[in-house]
């Protein structure tokens, strides 16, 4: 029986990840990896700063110390995005799925809008987390939420974590496969942004790659402004899931 309800779509959705497991434990993976990779940062750069250690960055900002879990945690949700849509072809389920919803413009809503909903739900316990367990593992250094740009960057960090989750939704669609998505995006996230700003030719463009602009948002003094920066990850988001779309509208499953 096909279905044309857009609420029944998303709810389709929704249970396939609810009862998948494959999709559901990097959703714990990224809450588990920002808050233990946020209190180790923490607790490194508080001991630094007693020590009067040479190591700790001249600029060390204890706001910006708060979100360095999420940048790792991060990944689990490209995985989870990855894992959504690749799953699927992998085991010929799409073939199903398609079947069950015609129009392919509402099936690919329908997996959109459950996706945001999902990275959205996580990542609000995510940034929050991760940001008061750093600050606690900086003992007398940390800083309370109502600190200048402390709230600002975590609800930034929960909209930045939705939109890469977003955009690695639409690369895995165009890709169809789960090896070869995951290794773009992590090597873009962790190979490409990195070496393209350290490289004083590139370090311009390097602030627009969607990783690089977006995170800005988590800066207590970012370079570009917080919603420039989210508003070019958006871009790049809506990019991705557009040619994401164009490729499923125009392959057969």
């Amino acid at each position: 029986m096909s279905v044309n309800s857009p609420t029944a779509v998303v709810r389709a959705e929704l249970t396939k990840i609810r009862t998948v497991r494959s999709t559901l434990v990097p959703l714990f993976v990224a809450l588990i990896v920002s808050i233990g990779i946020g209190v180790l940062n923490g607790a490194s750069a508080r001991s630094a700063i007693d020590k009067g250690s040479s190591m700790l960055r001249p600029d060390f900002n204890p706001v910006d110390a708060g979100f360095v879990g999420v940048q790792f945690g991060q990944l689990a949700l490209i995985a989870f995005a990855v894992l959504l849509v690749c799953a699927e072809y992998g085991s010929g389920v799409i073939r199903t799925s398609l079947a069950a919803v015609p129009s392919r413009g509402l099936f690919y809503l329908g997996k959109i809008t459950a996706a945001a909903t999902v990275a959205l739900v996580v990542a609000v316990p995510t940034s929050f987390l991760a940001f008061l367990a750093s600050q606690a593992a900086l003992g007398p250094h940390g800083v309370e939420l109502s600190h200048p740009g402390a709230l600002r960057a975590a609800l930034g960090a929960c909209l930045y974590l939705t939109l890469m989750c977003l955009f690695s939704l639409g690369i895995a669609t165009m890709l169809r496969s789960t090896a070869l998505a995951l290794s773009l995006l992590f090597a873009f996230v962790f190979v490409l942004s990195p070496v393209a700003n350290v490289i004083p030719v590139l370090r311009t463009a390097a602030r627009y790659l969607p990783d690089h602009c977006g995170a800005e948002v988590m800066k207590a003094d970012p370079d570009l402004s917080p919603g420039t920066g989210l508003l070019i990850l958006a871009a790049w988001a809506a990019a991705a899931l557009l040619a994401g779309y164009l490729t499923l509208r125009s392959r057969d499953s």
